[in-house]
């Protein structure tokens, strides 16, 4: 089998009509059609049927996808594999949250670029589910995402994910306006009144913040949106609510950092490729570096 006319197949099955598999891999929609009905001919059984306008797999459709994304991922890893032991170079495009970018990748990227110059890194910052349809693209080859313990958001569907830490999520108080929160009967007494901030560009902050206040038996009155943890502490900082925050943000002038009542809370970051790639050399350099970093 012609392993081209195998990664049309499996456009097929992440992108759902030929329509979008023309516009992913650049060919007309009747050249997609005339590659999956050779790719048909080749395996001699039918592996689409049409409904109505669009098509669908048909149960040998639907195990040649599974056998043809294992067959691609081992080309993948094949190809990485003849030259891993050559230097790491040529572009590497990289997207991940505004945080991992200023906590991790712009020191590791500042890093090197003077230790390996011919590798060049393009880096973008985006969140968790953009950064997986970019990949679903393939138009980054290394995506770094975070979700919580407690609210999972990030899940493989076709990519290949690496754990590269967990890291304590805190509470974030206004400095000197509250007694001890050691309990989550403390929480309900102390903050059951106050505004909380959330994230603009996701719901998985909110959800968060509503899990905890729900273990205190109360519904959290989600005030305020902050798409940066930076920005997050300055609410706070003001006195215009409270926050939770991952372990690893700095000192910040008018806010207390407070471990929570309980130690289910926690985010986790992924380094995350499409199959096979986790085994490119500088897929494997950025991240080996990445996750020295956050040890």
């Amino acid at each position: 089998m012609d392993l081209h006319l195998l990664r049309v197949l499996v456009e097929l099955h992440r992108h759902g009509t030929m329509r979008a598999v023309a516009k992913a891999t650049g060919y007309g929609t009747s050249t997609v059609s005339v590659q999956l009905a050779t790719l048909e001919k080749q395996v001699g059984t039918p592996l689409l049927e049409r409904v109505g306008r669009t098509v669908r797999f048909t149960p040998a459709g639907r195990r040649l996808v599974e056998h043809a994304e294992g067959i691609l991922s081992a080309v993948e890893a094949a190809r990485a594999d003849i030259g891993p032991c050559g230097e790491p170079s040529g572009l590497l495009r990289i997207a991940g949250s505004a945080s991992i970018m200023s906590t991790d990748l712009i020191p590791v990227a500042t890093a090197l670029r003077a230790s390996h110059p011919a590798l060049r890194l393009e880096m973008q910052e985006r969140e968790p589910g953009e950064v997986a349809e970019l990949l679903d693209a393939d138009e980054v080859d290394l995506g770094f995402v975070y979700d919580y313990s407690l609210v999972p958001r990030f899940t493989p569907n076709g990519t290949t994910m690496r754990l590269i830490c967990t890291v304590p999520i805190l509470l974030a108080v206004p400095k000197g306006k509250f007694g001890p929160v050691e309990t989550l009967d403390d929480v309900r007494e102390l903050l059951a009144g106050e505004p909380w901030i959330g994230n603009s560009r996701g719901a998985d902050d909110t959800e968060l913040v509503e899990f905890l206040c729900g273990m205190a038996g109360f519904a959290p009155t989600v005030a305020h949106g902050a798409d940066s943890l930076n920005l997050a502490l300055d609410f706070v900082a003001a006195d215009l609510g409270v926050a939770l925050v991952p372990a690893f943000v700095g000192p910040c002038d008018g806010v207390e950092l407070r471990e929570l009542p309980t130690g289910l809370f926690e985010r986790r970051m992924f380094a995350v490729t499409r199959p096979g790639r986790h085994a490119w050399p500088a897929v494997r350099l950025v991240t080996a570096a990445v996750e020295a970093r956050v040890q």
